[in-house]
């Protein structure tokens, strides 16, 4: 750990255990005995976990609808706690560690397989990419599509970061659904990549995509697939099912269905494209991790010993050739698996209808 991390995590370790000293409990609302998706009571546990990347304390529960297959974390977090879990998840002492386990971003190949995707039905004028982080496929989109302008959406400041360095012309801080109404119409494509499941009301996040498109225009999904083989064979260790962050993992066919009772049109369905292979090598890293000693994060209460921190160290390079060994069949396994049920992901494209 170098001195400026270090520091860091002393910096912020006293704002935590404050946090952590009145309970976990008050991050989660109460129990729900109805599915959200369909209102069915059907309901039992698909999986409990803990946060198996940042180790913050608590446990979590993904409930599976028996009727509908809805698949979501009951009791869900509060918006505090959703706060709580996520933050530095990405831009702080444990940025690192989430990065190393869960990868990075997709791609350049994938991201451009994305953006020709959608230009098979259409080459939109204006395109809103919804969390879209720092904006980077927007910014390797044009390559595919160079006259279309694209803007991009998030509630993250790195939106803002985005504009300054030229990857979007028009940056909207904030959620989909507090924006919208200041949007209405005003794109003629729009994009959610593995965005649903982190919403707290994916139904809502529909609706507002709708008033956001303008008539004919297409919206770009692409979702964690819960109906993926992996979920079995890999357990709490599949990398997608992510607690606590996920909030909801929605099949394929519920998200079908809403899109036409939305007014869409399905024009496209991709099961194997977007498939991400990292399954294998993301749940090797999460198990070893679980047995690693842990790293010095500002949630501990005490802070890890040198001696701790050089096992820790120690750990990983020995365990390194394992996690290779599992990223190699991930990426050589694909083109078999991902025509057995096994892909990790899906992709939806729907056209808006007229307004009535």
């Amino acid at each position: 750990m170098t001195t400026d991390v270090a520091q860091r995590v002393a910096e912020r370790r006293p704002a935590y255990l404050a946090e952590l000293a009145l309970g976990t409990e008050r991050f989660h609302e109460p129990r729900r005995t109805e599915c959200p998706w369909c209102g069915s009571s059907r309901l039992r546990v698909r999986l409990r976990t803990t946060d198996l990347v940042q180790h913050k304390p608590g446990t979590f529960t993904l409930d599976r609808c028996d009727a509908c297959a809805h698949t979501f974390q009951n009791p869900r977090l509060t918006p505090e706690g959703q706060d709580f879990y996520r933050a530095d998840s990405y831009d702080g002492p444990g940025a690192a560690e989430t990065e190393k386990l869960l990868g990075a971003e997709p791609g350049t190949r994938r991201q451009l397989s994305r953006a020709r995707a959608l230009r098979a039905f259409d080459e939109p004028e204006c395109w809103l990419d919804v969390g879209t982080g720092r904006a980077r496929f927007p910014a390797l989109a044009r390559q595919i599509l160079p006259y279309t302008s694209f803007d991009g959406l998030d509630p993250g400041d790195g939106v803002e970061e985005a504009v300054r360095r030229g990857r979007v012309e028009e940056g909207h801080r904030g959620t989909l659904t507090e924006l919208a109404d200041s949007l209405a119409g005003r794109y003629d494509a729009m994009s959610m990549f593995h965005y649903l499941a982190h919403r707290p009301d994916p139904r809502e996040e529909l609706r507002a995509a709708r008033t956001v498109l303008r008539p004919g225009g297409h919206l770009m999904i692409e979702a964690p697939d819960p109906e993926c083989r992996y979920t079995g064979l890999l357990g709490k260790w599949w990398g997608s099912f992510r607690q606590p962050r996920h909030l909801h993992l929605v099949p394929l066919g519920n998200l079908e269905k809403e899109l036409t009772e939305l007014g869409f049109t399905v024009v496209g369905v991709e099961r194997r494209a977007p498939h991400v292979p990292s399954d294998l090598a993301t749940a090797v890293a999460l198990l070893l991790e679980s047995r690693f000693p842990k790293a010095d994060v500002p949630w501990r209460a005490r802070p890890a010993t040198p001696l701790q921190l050089t096992l820790r160290q120690a750990a990983r390079w020995t365990s390194a050739p394992l996690v290779a060994a599992a990223r190699a069949l991930d990426r050589t396994l694909p083109p078999l698996l991902t025509r057995t049920g096994f892909s990790n992901a899906y992709r939806v494209i729907a056209r808006r209808g007229d307004d009535a």
